[in-house]
């Protein structure tokens, strides 16, 4: 008996020492495990929340095009407009030069000899035209000062014209008169004459510039 209430104030002993640690101890790994397993369960919760979609696919794609949209709409709005030119300026190589739109036309048209004064004919200026042009064979009509015709014809002209030098083989050198010819016409005046009293004659002022 003696050895049996030694044996159990042993285990007394052994139980006070170590039996406490083994609880705080077992306490604590209990502890530690339910917090380890809640937060695996809340971390298991929060990947289960993560992977799962909060909202459908379809409004996610539509609240991207929307998104895009607005950055669009802001792009366009912020960038400076295009300069465009009004389309009724045309292009410079249209543009009249002001030398085309400046001229004056006789009225009526007049030729005269050497000392009769080239310039703008009028109906109490009669200055004789030295812009003429012919309507038949569109030719400049040519000017001889101190000269006149001396037995010409159509083919000489056609075959000569426009060669100055060539066509003073058929001028005679006259003082006061002046010769006048194109590919299809000739004449020669002293006075100042109206082309409308010569309607063989289809010279028109082609315009003058000064």
């Amino acid at each position: 008996m003696d050895g049996e209430d030694d044996l159990d104030e042993l285990l007394d002993e052994v139980e006070k020492k170590f039996c406490s640690n083994v609880s705080v101890t077992s306490a604590a790994r209990v502890s530690s495990s339910a917090a380890g397993r809640r937060g695996k369960g809340s971390e298991g919760q929060k990947k289960h929340s993560a992977t799962k979609p909060e909202q459908p696919i379809s409004s996610v794609s539509e609240d991207i095009d929307a998104l895009l949209e607005e950055l669009l709409e802001e792009d366009y709005s912020e960038s400076p407009p295009l300069k465009t030119e009004p389309f009724s300026k045309g292009a410079p190589a249209e543009k009249k030069l002001p030398s085309q739109s400046a001229g004056r036309k006789c009225c009526p048209v007049f030729v005269g000899g050497s000392s009769v004064t080239n310039g703008v004919g009028t109906a109490t200026s009669k200055r004789s035209c030295d812009q003429l042009r012919c309507t038949s064979c569109d030719f400049r009509v040519l000017m001889f000062d101190d000269f006149e015709w001396d037995s010409c014809d159509y083919l000489f002209l056609r075959n000569n014209m426009p060669d100055r030098q060539k066509l003073r083989a058929k001028l005679k050198k006259r003082r006061g008169l002046r010769a006048y010819a194109c590919q299809c016409s000739w004449f020669s005046t002293a006075e100042p004459t109206d082309l409308r009293d010569r309607p063989q004659l289809r010279w028109v002022c082609g315009k003058h510039l000064d």
